[in-house]
């Protein structure tokens, strides 16, 4: 029994699971640029997220030149 891991062949092509196998194998070019790919996007969230900072929200304060 498989670990249901990867694609089925029921429900993709064979273009499809070409791709899938490439992209998981270390021997294929395919791999090591999706694996730098998603290294480059984590390191851009992370750094967007580090200086994302909430906005104030003022609406409770009360001002008194409102009056």
């Amino acid at each position: 029994m498989g670990k249901g891991h990867g694609v089925s062949g029921k429900t993709h092509t064979q273009q499809q699971l070409n791709d899938y196998a490439n992209q998981h194998n270390p021997n294929n070019p395919a791999y090591w640029a999706d694996r730098e790919n998603q290294e480059r996007m984590d390191s851009q969230n992370r750094r967007d997220e580090k200086y994302k900072w909430a906005e104030p929200d003022f609406s409770y304060c009360w001002n008194k030149d409102s009056e």
